[in-house]
């Protein structure tokens, strides 16, 4: 059957050749080609690359997410021609009831279009619909579409594409886009539940500790020796504060205490491993060798961040919270305890012991922060420490020397 076609796209289609080839090669591609592309935004950037090449005029290409992250509530992955790399912007919890969002086209889509399309030719300065459409018209953008990207369940997601060509896109060009929607939303999603796992891992587990687990350490038992410096951090009077104080005040509390102390130990290179009700338990491997002056800074720089906080505490007549913090050096077990079908990727070991029942020790020595003569030797750096003598150890054998900082303040208990 004979098509005919206008001026405009008989001159497309003799440039990139015929467009069932055009189909199938981005098609072949997209599902036989990327299977070792682990990110999204480099393939949206290949295809749109390809595209281009094959004769369609895209400018512009985008992907918006709804994402499962403890921070962020959706992610866009942008592409302009010309750029190398697409940028990738993050929006944080409530972006979806801002004016910007819900007065912009992809609310359109969220809100259950299922194309969504705009010409910018002739349109007057000031009269598009949206905020979107006056910036695209600015920077030279013709013609504009967007569709949802239906996931399993139907999780909603969105993609985009404009182009600056003069009378913007032609049908040929729009059913070709379309015809690839499927493979292209499927491709996407792959990835998007990859990057989901690994997300919801490290919120959970931590960075190493995920990593080890999409390795392939998902069998009880399994695990390695690592070299660490730990630390175990307690809140104290806990019980008594969550007795006295409404739910959502205790809550913005913890909040608050956990990221006063959690900050600086990921921004020094350490991992916790797991929030124990009012506790945390970290390491930092000796791996890297400044692991130890690392985790004193960690603890010096969430020591000022607790003081902040309490002062902020006191303006808003709530408690003053106060915490111990017990440090020890050696060797632990790290990987897979519990049982059949439930486990935690966690570290034991006598190491271990030892640091909790330092940190049990600061209630009764009234210093914040103890640290071990095994973890101070190691230490080997000029720090002010105060030798408070040999301590027994519930549970333990031979008694253990414990030191303070000597600029910590005193226990709030």
């Amino acid at each position: 059957m004979s098509v005919i076609l206008g001026s405009t796209q008989r001159s497309d289609l003799a440039e990139s050749g015929t467009w069932p080839i055009q189909r199938r090669r981005t098609l072949d591609w997209l599902v036989n080609e990327t299977r070792n592309e682990r990110f999204i935004d480099n393939i949206l950037v290949a295809m749109s690359q390809r595209l281009i090449l094959d004769g369609v005029p895209i400018a512009r290409a985008s992907m918006h997410f709804q994402t499962n992250h403890p921070q962020w509530r959706g992610a866009r992955i942008l592409w302009n021609a010309g750029m190398e790399e697409a940028a990738i912007t993050t929006f944080a919890y409530g972006t979806e009831t801002t004016p910007q969002f819900l007065n912009s086209p992809l609310n359109e889509v969220f809100s259950g279009a299922d194309e969504v399309r705009q010409s910018f030719e002739g349109m007057a300065e000031g009269k598009a619909k949206y905020g979107l459409y006056e910036e695209l018209r600015r920077d030279g953008i013709t013609d504009y579409v967007a569709w949802p990207m239906k996931f399993t369940l139907d999780k909603l997601h969105i993609v985009s594409f404009a182009t600056d060509r003069p009378g913007g896109f032609s049908d040929e060009h729009i059913s070709l886009l379309k015809d690839l929607l499927p493979a292209l939303t499927i491709v996407t999603e792959i990835r998007l539940k990859n990057i989901m796992a690994r997300t919801l891992l490290e919120t959970y587990v931590g960075p190493h500790a995920s990593e080890q687990i999409l390795a392939g350490a998902t069998t009880r038992g399994s695990g390695a020796t690592v070299s660490a410096a730990i630390m175990i951090c307690d809140l104290r009077d806990f019980t008594a504060l969550s007795d006295l104080w409404p739910r959502d005040d205790v809550i913005e509390l913890l909040n608050g205490y956990f990221d006063a102390l959690s900050e600086p130990i990921e921004k020094h290179g350490g991992e916790i491993l797991k929030f124990m009700g009012d506790g945390l338990l970290a390491i930092f491997p000796l791996a890297k060798p400044d692991a130890c002056a690392n985790l004193l800074l960690a603890i010096q720089e969430g020591q000022a961040a607790m003081e902040l906080l309490n002062a902020e505490n006191r303006e808003k007549s709530r408690p003053m919270l106060g915490y111990g913090v017990g440090v020890n050096v050696g060797d632990v077990m790290y990987g897979n305890i519990g049982s059949r079908k439930r486990l935690d990727f966690t570290v034991i070991g006598p190491a271990v012991n030892v640091a909790s029942r330092l940190e049990t020790l600061t209630k009764e020595l009234k210093r914040p922060v103890l640290l071990s003569k095994a973890f101070v030797d190691m230490l080997g750096s000029d720090v002010s420490l105060d030798s408070l003598g040999s301590y027994p150890l519930r549970g333990l054998g031979a008694p253990v020397d414990v030191f303070a900082l000597r600029s910590g303040t005193a226990d709030r208990r």
